[in-house]
């Protein structure tokens, strides 16, 4: 799937700056800065700064394990990745064009260079597509480049596990969409490398996954609410 909107469904420049700016008020996960022009330059997701961030994690959860702090480190961008994107197409009816995200400062906050979009495609199918193309598309470039090796499933996992929990938190936030929202996490689960990472197990998207991020790990760990370890 190309990376960008068609000419006749691209959607004006100022209408996605707003959807930003609209879906950053919810919060959280949800906050996407948007920059006009080019952006910072370098600063897209390098393999430097995602390795610094890692070793950020590795450091504040006192491990040594490299693996680790690159799973954990990932999970979180993902997380900042499906949110925006899933709210600006449930809320908006836009999908903004993820390819030129950076990194807004030495935190983890993301931010949009150039910020382009589409309306959101009417088919279930062409939007699952079009939202996994912007989210999970933009992560698994990141990941061609990981300082440490993890395993696929794990980090196919710690995508789904991280587009479901900002499903969960979105439907929290606005729960007049659960009707599209839920119908949506679900034909993502079913979409490309996602497709039996786990599944949904109650309304309010409660979700059990077939892997793990490795937090139990941690000095004084546990395993998390979705884990496929979790009794």
């Amino acid at each position: 799937m190309n990376s960008g909107p068609g000419a006749a469904d691209e959607a004006p420049a100022d209408e996605v700056v707003e959807a930003l700016r609209g879906v950053a008020r919810l919060g959280g996960f949800f906050a996407l800065g948007a920059v006009r022009g080019p952006g910072s330059g370098g600063g897209h997701l390098t393999r430097e700064g995602f390795a610094a961030r890692a070793r950020t994690v590795n450091e504040r959860l006192a491990t040594v394990e490299t693996r680790i702090g690159v799973s954990i480190a990932h999970l979180g961008l993902a997380a900042r990745l499906w949110s925006p994107v899933l709210a600006c197409v449930l809320v908006h009816g836009i999908v903004p064009v993820m390819t030129t995200v950076e990194w807004a400062d030495d935190g983890s906050a993301l931010r949009l260079a150039g910020p382009r979009g589409s309306r959101a495609p009417r088919s279930a199918a062409a939007l699952a597509e079009a939202v996994a193309a912007q989210a999970d598309g933009v992560l698994q470039r990141v990941e061609s480049h990981l300082p440490a090796r993890v395993a696929p499933r794990l980090l196919a996992g710690n995508s789904a596990s991280a587009l479901v929990g900002s499903a969960a938190q979105l439907l929290r936030l606005r729960p007049g969409l659960r009707g599209p929202l839920t119908a949506l996490t679900r034909d993502l689960l079913v979409t490309g490398r996602l497709r039996g990472t786990g599944r949904i197990t109650g309304p309010e998207l409660t979700f059990r996954r077939r892997s793990c991020c490795l937090y139990y790990r941690v000095p004084n760990g546990s395993t998390c609410g979705d884990c496929c370890l979790a009794r």
